[in-house]
């Protein structure tokens, strides 16, 4: 009988080169299997003008969209997620095992630290260079979207609102992400050793260990995740209000005033369920094609 693959017993020291490459692939598939979720979480986050664009829940957003739009419309700026998801996961990974690496997260001792550093770290590299693709998405999700092609869009929105479009909702991104990232890796490295403390190959391990770690996250990171859509859709919008916000703060603000507390968790259910599979599918696809490319080099 061939000999079993171990996971975790892979060499700490595995190249950069691999962890990127399997980070890449494994963010395309994450993002693009749970696409339409995450375009219902966009719809419902956005402060709608139209009682056509407003929802009340997961199903009845689907129900609706696909009935009057179309399926197709669901998956409205998936291209820009490919085109961005693969490089930005590449070095959000990438970081995150060099750093991990770096902090002595690899050796006894200091765990909890350096996986949290090292998530945070990975998550700034990673959203500065995604961040651009995140608008892009966001402007082709919203209903009644002008835009059908991604390069379309990059070009009437860099014409019409210049490059800080693409950054405005960079720190709200960094301020959101960087806890939820650590949040994550952190969850996500305890209970696979909860789970699994052998060490053993075991993919349900990662399947759970990332399913839990991503819907923590998602759920406490949903209030900045409504700031992060109403930024990068303003350009979009035909509120004045909201056209002229400013930033985070100016968002938060807007948010409060509109519908108090209940407006921080608008699309948290679409967001947990959105995290939850698809970083269970990260993680599964992550460890899968390190260990795959591991093998071929």
């Amino acid at each position: 009988m061939a000999e079993e693959l171990d996971y975790e017993a892979l060499p700490s020291d595995t190249s950069t080169g691999v962890n990127m490459l399997a980070g890449a692939l494994a963010g395309i598939t994450e993002h693009a299997v749970m696409f339409p979720i995450d375009s219902i979480k966009t719809r419902m986050q956005v402060f709608a003008t139209s009682p056509a664009a407003v929802y009340t829940g997961i199903g009845n957003a689907f129900t609706r969209i696909s009935s009057t739009e179309g399926m197709r419309a669901l998956w409205r700026g998936v291209s820009s997620v490919i085109l961005g998801a693969g490089p930005a996961h590449a070095v959000h990974f990438g970081t995150y095992e060099a750093m991990k690496e770096l902090a002595g997260g690899n050796a006894a001792g200091n765990q909890w630290l350096a996986t949290s550093l090292a998530g945070a770290s990975a998550t700034i590299a990673s959203d500065a260079l995604m961040n651009p693709f995140d608008v892009i998405k966001q402007r082709m999700q919203v209903h009644q979207s002008e835009f059908r092609s991604v390069f379309t869009a990059l070009r009437v929105v860099y014409q019409t609102e210049g490059l800080s479009a693409f950054y405005l909702s960079y720190p709200t991104t960094l301020t959101m992400s960087v806890p939820f990232t650590a949040v994550q890796f952190t969850v996500y490295e305890h209970m696979k050793k909860l789970l699994n403390p052998s060490g053993d190959y075991s993919p349900i391990t990662h399947m759970i260990a990332g399913g839990m770690a991503g819907g923590v996250a998602a759920g406490v990171t949903t209030p900045l995740d409504v700031a992060k859509t109403l930024l990068q859709t303003r350009g979009s919008s035909h509120d004045s209000e909201i056209r002229r916000v400013g930033g985070m703060l100016d968002a938060l603000r807007i948010i409060w005033r509109r519908d108090g507390i209940r407006g921080f968790g608008r699309g948290m259910s679409p967001r947990v369920l959105t995290h939850m599979p698809s970083n269970a599918l990260c993680w599964l696809s992550y460890e899968f094609f390190k260990v795959a490319i591991r093998e071929q080099s």
